[in-house]
């Protein structure tokens, strides 16, 4: 079962402690495990996840579907406005733009991606890992794990 992409200090915590009893309680150790983290061990958790808008063939086979390449529409100029913000966004944080897309278009995430750009540092940290949770929650809920 795997809730979350492949993020190497996570889940190598996550392994050492296998099999859980449920996947709720991978989660809910997930959670703590992400919080006792260092800052550098986080933001390897976040860079793991792949960019919104990223060719298809760069996105695990959850994401895949999560972002909704199965049924993708989106115009190219979205697509390069994405590449755009993810590359300045990057820049400013120094680490990967993550949202929980939760079925909306790539269109939709625009206007988020460009208000997250106004946080600090340690804001959008926090809410990578808070996104990467929400995540993973739907994985379970969706049974997709």
């Amino acid at each position: 079962m795997n809730l979350f992409e492949n993020a190497g200090p996570l889940l190598e915590r996550l392994g050492a402690e296998e099999p859980f009893p449920s996947g709720a309680a991978m989660l809910a150790r997930g959670r703590e495990i992400l919080k006792s983290l260092s800052e550098a061990e986080q933001i390897g958790v976040i860079n793991a996840h792949p960019r919104i808008g990223d060719r298809p063939d760069k996105v695990s086979a959850l994401s895949f579907r999560e972002q909704g390449y199965d049924r993708d529409t989106t115009p190219p100029e979205v697509l390069r406005r994405l590449a755009t913000l993810n590359e300045e966004y990057e820049q400013k944080f120094g680490f990967r733009f993550v949202v929980f897309v939760n079925r909306r278009s790539k269109e939709a995430i625009v206007p988020v991606l460009e208000a997250r750009l106004r946080g600090t540092r340690d804001e959008e940290r926090r809410m990578a890992l808070r996104e990467i949770l929400a995540i993973a929650e739907d994985r379970l809920k969706q049974g997709e794990v």
